[in-house]
């Protein structure tokens, strides 16, 4: 029961913040669009509402081209770790008083030390 409540509000925390960018994104790609005097991504729904979906399901079944000489294991995980790193950087923002996923004395070292381990994703990846 103690992994579900983890779980959970990992993902209170996590699914907002990706779903924000997905749509900044989206703002800044209309507003690019204008700024060059063309159209945004205006085809998928209501005046482009859905590209980001769009995006996001053409990466994930977009087919993964892994080099012959790379290592399949190391060449995988590292896109996974600098992501899941980058987030890990928001469970320490208290969005309110009742509304964190941990709560620590030392947030500022935290947030340093997370910054530092996302380097290692990049060295992975080669």
């Amino acid at each position: 029961m103690f992994i579900i409540e983890i779980v959970l509000s990992f993902l209170a925390i996590a699914l907002p913040v990706l779903i924000s960018v997905a749509y900044l994104t989206l703002a800044e790609r209309k507003v690019m669009g204008g700024m060059q005097q063309r159209y945004g991504p205006n085809t998928v729904g209501f005046l482009g509402l859905l590209q980001p979906m769009a995006d996001g399901l053409k990466l994930l079944i977009k087919e993964s081209v892994i080099p012959t000489n790379a290592n399949t294991f190391s060449f995988i995980f590292a896109p996974i770790l600098t992501f899941f790193l980058s987030l890990l950087g928001w469970s320490i923002i208290p969005f309110t008083s009742f509304s964190y996923f941990t709560n620590i004395n030392i947030s500022l070292l935290f947030v340093f030390a997370v910054s530092g381990l996302a380097v290692y994703g990049v060295i992975i990846s080669g």
